[in-house]
C-alpha cells in the first residue's frame, strides 16, 4: 500500500483538483481514504445491522459523487474536502432510505428525537430522511448551525474536532450544539 502523501501535498492534491487536474482525484485518495472511513463508520453506527450499504461502499459512492461531476470542485483544504465529503455521505445514505421505503410503500419507522441520538446508534435504526428534512430547515434558518450537526452527527466528529473545523471556541461549539438538538429535537417530534 502506497505511503500517503503529507498534509502538505494533500493540499496541493486539492488544488490540482481544483483546477481541473482530474488524476489527482485518485492521488488523493490514499490520503483521505483512513479519515474518510472513519466518518463513514460513524455515519453507519446506527443503521440496522442488515443495512445493505457498508462504510466502504459509503466512502465510495461519496468519493464518486464528489469527483463525479462536471462542476469544477473548490475545496480550500483538507478539512473543507472531509466537511463536504461528510455532506456527500448524509446525501448518500438519505437517497438509500428514500430508496427503502419507497419499497416498503412509505415505511415504517418514526422519528427518534435528536437527544437520544447517541443511545439510538447504538441500540436503533435513526429516520435518517426524517434528520435530511429537518438539517434543511435548520440550514436556512441557521446553515453554520446545520454544519455543525452534520459535522457532529454524520461526520461523528468531537466538539474539539467540530471547533477547529468551524474555527469556533469548543464553548461555544457545546452551546451551539446543544441549541441545535433542542431545535431539531422539536422538529423531528412533529
Amino acid at each position: 500500500m502506497p505511503i500517503p502523501p503529507s498534509s502538505s501535498e494533500a493540499t496541493q492534491l486539492l488544488a490540482r483538483l481544483c483546477a481541473g487536474d482530474e488524476s489527482a482525484g485518485e492521488a488523493l485518495l490514499p490520503y483521505v481514504y483512513q479519515e474518510l472511513r472513519s466518518v463513514a463508520s460513524s455515519c453507519m453506527r446506527g443503521e440496522r445491522e442488515s443495512h445493505t450499504l457498508q462504510p466502504t461502499a459509503l466512502v465510495h459512492e461519496a468519493y464518486m459523487r464528489l469527483l463525479g461531476t462536471d462542476e469544477t470542485p473548490h475545496w480550500q483544504d483538507r478539512q473543507h474536502f472531509i466537511r463536504v465529503a461528510a455532506k456527500a455521505m448524509r446525501n448518500v445514505l438519505v437517497d438509500h432510505a428514500r430508496k427503502r421505503n419507497a419499497v416498503k410503500r412509505g415505511g415504517s419507522e418514526r422519528p427518534l428525537p435528536l437527544d437520544q441520538v447517541v443511545v439510538a446508534f447504538e441500540e436503533q435504526s435513526l429516520d435518517v430522511i426524517a434528520l435530511h428534512e429537518a438539517l434543511d430547515q435548520l440550514a436556512l434558518a441557521d446553515a453554520e448551525l446545520a454544519r455543525l450537526v452534520e459535522l457532529r452527527f454524520f461526520a461523528g466528529l468531537t466538539i474539539e474536532e467540530t471547533a477547529r473545523i468551524l474555527e469556533l471556541s469548543p464553548a461555544t461549539v457545546e452551546r451551539r450544539w446543544k441549541v441545535a438538538r433542542i431545535w431539531l429535537r422539536d422538529r423531528l417530534r412533529a
